[in-house]
């Protein structure tokens, strides 16, 4: 799907697909945004052609494994960001890459699906931002869709409270492999999210001509950027230790109830050694043996072993062993 945004100097707007191209490109100082979505490889690349897009920028935008960054060229700017198709609050999200070719008087986005940012601004501010300039409706793609990030990780974090409180009241491996499957989510959101950090980074610290930063409203919007996709890579890592906070919180609970049944267990058998070995002295048979034919020789070893068996839970309990 082709569509497009014509904006004219005398502030008329108009929509349609591609062939608003021509229009543009007899209307000085008019801007255009053209988005395409899930368009083939050769249609994107006979329309970017038409804006003299560098033929490496393109190559770029259809690659499948291309971490998010930017590049200039002659005539335009290249934006590959990782936007989103789908988010909820339980980490579930389904990542889209979205390429901004970026001109003085035109925007052109490749994304393969829906794009929740690019749906937004086509229905409500893309015609203003578009009537200033083009690297304004970008921006705003990139701002929104941080937005969206920001939203389902703010309800996250009542899921990951929940997931506390029911971990500390019952813990069990079902949890754990949850929390796992967590902080391996939250390892790729991070890792994309220093990507778009890195991004907004160059863009403030760098003057691209096609992203100025001398205009103050374009620098405004780059801040904006910067300071949400900060946000993002400070929660998911905030997530991310808490997640960790978790683990080992579990394996240290664990590790004092096997503490606990092993000082039982440890109890237990150093009442009974005693006892059997008693038990295995008069057990030997030989003819002998002292005590052997003695008439209260059974209740005296009863005797001794209830003692020692005495003094030794006594000895324990004392030390708070049990």
């Amino acid at each position: 799907m082709i569509r497009s945004i014509l904006t004219t100097p005398d502030g008329e707007t108009h929509e349609g697909n591609e062939e608003l191209f021509v229009t543009w490109q007899n209307t000085p100082d008019s801007h255009i945004w053209i988005d395409m979505q899930g368009e083939s490889e050769e249609s994107a690349e006979r329309l970017l052609g038409k804006f003299e897009c560098h033929p490496m920028a393109i190559q770029d935008a259809h690659k499948e494994r291309v971490p998010p960054k930017i590049e200039e060229f002659d005539n335009h700017a290249l934006i590959i960001y990782r936007g989103i198709s789908s988010f909820d609050a339980k980490l579930n999200f389904v990542p889209q890459q979205v390429c901004f070719f970026i001109g003085e008087r035109f925007l052109v986005t490749l994304h393969p699906g829906v794009a929740m940012s690019i749906e937004w601004l086509f229905k409500e501010h893309g015609k203003t931002l578009l009537a200033k300039s083009p690297e304004q409706v970008a921006l705003k793609v990139m701002y929104s869709s941080a937005g969206y990030y920001i939203d389902s990780l703010l309800e996250f974090e009542a899921e990951l409270s929940d997931l506390e409180d029911e971990l500390l009241e019952n813990g069990n491996d079902v949890l754990m492999r949850k929390i796992t499957m967590y902080r391996s989510r939250l390892v790729k959101m991070r890792r994309v999210f220093n990507y778009h950090k890195g991004i907004t980074q160059e863009l403030t610290v760098y003057d691209y001509e096609h992203v100025p930063r001398e205009e103050r409203e374009t620098l405004h919007a780059i801040n904006d950027v910067a300071e949400r996709f900060e946000r993002l890579y400070t929660l998911t890592q905030m997530y991310y230790d808490i997640c960790g906070d978790l683990v080992d919180g579990y394996i240290s609970i664990s590790s004092h109830q096997l503490n606990i049944t092993m000082r039982v267990l440890t109890v237990i058998t150093a009442i009974f050694v005693p006892l059997t070995f008693l038990a295995g002295i008069y057990g030997m048979n030989f003819d002998y043996m002292p005590e052997l034919h003695y008439r209260y020789g059974y209740f005296f070893i009863l005797g001794i072993m209830a003692g020692v068996g005495g003094v030794l839970i006594w000895l324990f309990r004392r030390k708070g062993w049990f």
